[in-house]
């Protein structure tokens, strides 16, 4: 025990000395009066700004340090030049937000973990300043086996490659500014339990956030609330980039309330992508098709969303291969263009709505389309449709149905066309239009058993 005694004596002889009272009684040793309040001030540990490659290699030293100590660094406000720094176990690192910037300067990578338990990024910027990584780093983040990642309320930008890749891990990525990516803005593989939410992901070269896995499984990581503007596609393509949000062989997983805007092809892509839920989000100016569901899934809910401007607004196809189970519910569709960004002879542009094999088309509003309001099937690649109760208006087709031979059930009920130029249901083999006015029903006397056509309103 220290007597009153002693504590007044150690306070005394701090104050002839000119120190802090606090330090003297308190601060283990090599450490600092920030420290007292939780974590390590890595300006008093002998980081600067203008601090170089030793700058850099002691920034590395006090991260191992604090991370041993379960503490975080620190960084003042100021632009602390970086370079080849690994993270480990437990790091911490935390600044003044827009303020405390680490900045890529260059021959090698900024920041990667392998094989740990925890990292944490917080109110810091990640500049990239656009230089070159090396051939082994493909993002600017590069996180592999972290099973609690935690990015908040950071910016990321200036990545020569991709931003942020994560690859086996689960946490969060939230609040937090992505932009100018030379690729994509996060990209996340093989994930296990990620959130993305509420992140604004600006001008990425060929994509925005991607969620993928090298086979198809569960995934369950939620995107949720983030804004998206301007993904390009460099790259080129027919879809392969361009996407805002892109799932590829994830399932289980929820793309909700996202806002979306310009992106070069889809603002929401899920390929091969099982129990996709993607709900209320808001699609403007894709250059292709604004909502995709293809190829091989099965179960996906397209519901609440609004669509204006696209080429096409939402497909739920491929049942050539394997492409089936879906609603497509209680969305608005309108403006769309007649062409797309590549010409392909088989390419189609201009539809509201596709589907093609056990789905449910419901309570959808699709408005100014300049081709079908409503595509079911496409050559023998149909079965079990319902089409009901659905508004169209402004539309060539109000709903263009597959009549080839060896197409399934649909049943086009209870839907409302108003101003369809060339009628209201028209039986389509492949491209080519098949049959005259269909929508009033009386169908069953023309060789198409398939198809159930009732009670619908023409105006």
């Amino acid at each position: 025990m220290i007597s009153r005694r002693a504590v007044l004596t150690m306070i005394a002889s701090a104050a002839a000395c000119g120190g802090s009272p606090l330090r003297a009684l308190a601060t283990p040793e090599g450490f600092s009066t920030a420290d007292l309040r939780g974590s390590i001030d890595a300006r008093e540990h002998g980081v600067t700004p203008e601090g170089g490659e030793k700058g850099s290699r002691k920034l590395g030293e006090i991260i191992t340090k604090a991370a041993r100590r379960n503490m975080p660094v620190f960084l003042p406000p100021g632009d602390y030049q970086v370079s080849n720094l690994d993270l480990p176990e437990g790091t911490r690192i935390t600044g003044v937000p827009g303020a405390s910037r680490l900045v890529y300067s260059g021959d090698g990578y900024l920041l990667k973990a392998d094989g740990v338990r925890r990292i944490e990024l917080t109110n810091i910027v990640i500049d990239g300043a656009s230089r070159r990584l090396d051939d082994q780093s493909p993002a600017l983040v590069h996180l592999r086996g972290v099973g609690e990642v935690m990015i908040d309320n950071c910016e990321i930008t200036g990545a020569g490659k991709t931003a942020v890749q994560l690859e086996r891990c689960g946490g969060r990525v939230e609040r937090s500014r992505i932009s100018e990516a030379g690729e994509y803005g996060l990209l996340a593989v093989e994930s296990t339990g990620l959130s993305v939410t509420g992140n604004t992901i600006v001008d990425c070269g060929n994509g925005g956030i991607l969620v993928h896995r090298w086979t198809k499984g569960i995934d369950g990581t939620i995107v949720s609330g983030n804004r998206i503007l301007g993904t390009g596609a460099t790259n080129g393509g027919t879809g392969q980039y361009g996407n805002a949000i892109n799932l590829f062989r994830a399932d289980n997983v929820m793309v909700t309330s996202n806002h979306i805007s310009q992106s070069a092809f889809s603002a929401i892509r899920a390929n091969s992508a099982s129990n996709a839920q993607i709900a209320n989000n808001q699609c403007f100016a894709s250059g292709e098709t604004a909502i995709y569901a293809e190829f091989a899934f099965e179960g996906a809910i397209v519901s609440g969303n609004l669509i204006d401007g696209a080429a096409n607004g939402i497909s739920v196809v491929n049942f050539n291969e394997g492409g089936r189970l879906a609603t497509v519910a209680s969305n608005i569709v309108r403006n769309l263009k007649p062409v797309g960004p590549y010409a392909l002879d088989e390419a189609i542009f201009g539809v509201g709505i596709s589907v093609e094999a056990d789905t449910a088309v419901t309570g959808n509003v699709i408005e100014n389309v300049p081709l079908w309001g409503m595509a079911l099937g496409f050559g023998p690649y149909l079965r079990n449709v319902l089409a009901t109760g659905n508004i169209v208006r402004q539309a060539k087709v109000g709903c263009a149905v597959t009549v080839v031979e060896g197409a399934g059930d649909a049943m086009i009920s209870g839907n409302l066309f108003e101003a369809v130029q060339d009628g209201a249901v028209i039986g389509y083999r492949w491209k080519a239009p098949s049959t005259t006015e269909l929508g009033r029903g009386g169908n069953q006397g023309r060789g198409l058993a398939h198809l159930t056509i009732e009670n619908n309103r023409i105006v």
